[in-house]
């Protein structure tokens, strides 16, 4: 976790604007967001499953980026697929498919910035973004799984000796 907030805020000393830097920073702070919302509610199988989209989104953007020859609007290479838009997509997408949309709508939104920094920096055609946003969306759709809400009812005894129905909610 720290190896990855560090490497956003060293790119953010090369980004030429505030935009550009929080698409930087933001690319990481999602995903990581998602993760501490399913720590504090102690989903480790949600941890499991963002994990795994966030593995196989950044192994098929970095298979792609190696293979599809997409020069940037910059000049420089690698443009095809945003890297930046589907990691940040990885954790958003992941966020409203296993807590709905109360989380996920805001981390889309935050997500779609990190896409649009991407153009406005001159890093990647709409294309490219668009993509990205794809590739973690599908990703995530395929590996995660909603949170179940548990309803447990069982019988409970007081120690006065008090028989009763004992109720457990888990949201």
């Amino acid at each position: 976790m720290m190896l990855c907030l560090g490497a956003a805020l060293c790119q953010g000393a090369w980004a030429s604007s505030a935009f550009e830097t929080y698409g930087d920073i933001a690319q990481f702070a999602i995903p990581l967001a998602a993760l501490g919302i399913s720590w504090s509610k102690d989903d480790y199988e949600g941890m499991r499953q963002l994990g795994y989209s966030a593995a196989a989104t950044e192994g098929t953007v970095l298979i792609l980026k190696n293979t599809v020859d997409a020069t940037r609007p910059n000049g420089g290479a690698k443009s095809f697929p945003s890297g930046h838009t589907a990691l940040a997509f990885s954790g958003a997408s992941y966020l409203q498919l296993r807590y709905g949309w109360q989380y996920g709508v805001p981390a889309i939104i935050a997500a779609s910035a990190v896409g649009w920094s991407r153009v406005d920096a001159k890093q990647h055609y709409w294309r490219d973004v668009i993509a990205g946003a794809a590739i973690a969306s599908g990703l995530s759709y395929l590996i995660t799984t909603p949170q179940q809400t548990e309803l447990a009812v069982f019988p409970t005894m007081l120690p006065d000796g008090a028989t009763g129905i004992g109720l457990s909610y888990r949201y």
